[in-house]
């Protein structure tokens, strides 16, 4: 149902989860802990599982948000849980209250969670291509510095995402990421087709982790394209013609 990282597991303030497709209640394409408020799933079922990772995670089940992500550098400081019907339009959260579960929803993106467990500050963010080029890392690093972390403490986890063997990108991208990133071809392996690359998403992530001047940043290294039994993907669910995806769920709390 879950996946823990020993680098936030070890500490005892904090309740954290990479949450697996497996353990919940939805069926068919979804199947079955689809925390994903986007997709067409039933309501009903969704909120269910997202009850189950609350009880995970020692929080009441209201006590997990989300964010309306858009592919940003918008960072939100949550204070209260907010309606899930009116979930801010951003990418990454982050929070000093106890008791907050702040949850990322991806399916091929990165998740990352972050913590300064000295300063009782958490964060969690939502890393693409498109918000990692566009600086959500380090956004999300500054805010949590606006709330007394200090970056040379801040421990990051990322989590489940698609690897460089399954993320081939095309002219254009190639075209936008050349432009924005000078040591591109350090993330870039050649294509099986003309013009097309393999994007390594996951080594781009933690290269603006480290460059963000954190404590440590480590990955999971888990593909979630290549794991058809544990993860959603968006991109296995195009080149199979489904008609949706579910979305996995990681999150962190700062235990009361």
């Amino acid at each position: 149902m879950f996946i823990e990282a020993p680098e936030l597991a070890s500490h005892a303030g904090l309740r954290h989860a990479f949450f697996t497709r497996q353990g919940g209640v939805s069926e068919g394409l979804y199947a079955s802990l689809n925390g994903g408020l986007g997709s067409e799933d039933d309501g009903a079922r969704v909120r269910e599982n997202r009850a189950r990772m609350c009880a995970h995670l020692d929080l009441p089940p209201d006590r997990l948000v989300s964010l309306y992500q858009i592919h940003s550098a918008e960072v939100v400081v949550v204070e209260a849980p907010f309606a899930l019907t009116d979930r801010p339009k951003a990418d990454a959260m982050v929070t000093r209250v106890p008791g907050l579960g702040l949850g990322i929803a991806t399916a091929d993106c990165g998740p990352i969670l972050f913590a300064d467990p000295e300063a009782s500050v958490v964060g969690a963010a939502h890393a693409g291509w498109k918000g990692a080029l566009g600086g959500v890392v380090e956004a999300t690093v500054a805010a949590m510095e606006g709330l007394g972390a200090e970056r040379g403490r801040i421990v990051a986890v990322l989590g489940p995402t698609i690897a460089q063997a399954s993320y081939e990108v095309g002219p254009d991208f190639l075209e936008r990421f050349r432009a924005g990133v000078p040591e591109a071809g350090a993330y870039l392996a050649e294509g099986a087709r003309p013009g097309h690359a393999q994007f390594d998403l996951p080594a781009f992530i933690l290269s603006r982790l480290s460059a963000a001047g954190i404590a440590q940043a480590s990955a999971l290294g888990l593909c979630t394209y290549a794991d058809p039994e544990r993860f959603y993907s968006y991109r296995r669910t195009t080149h199979r013609g489904e008609a949706d995806y579910g979305r996995l769920i990681s999150a962190i709390a700062l235990l009361p």
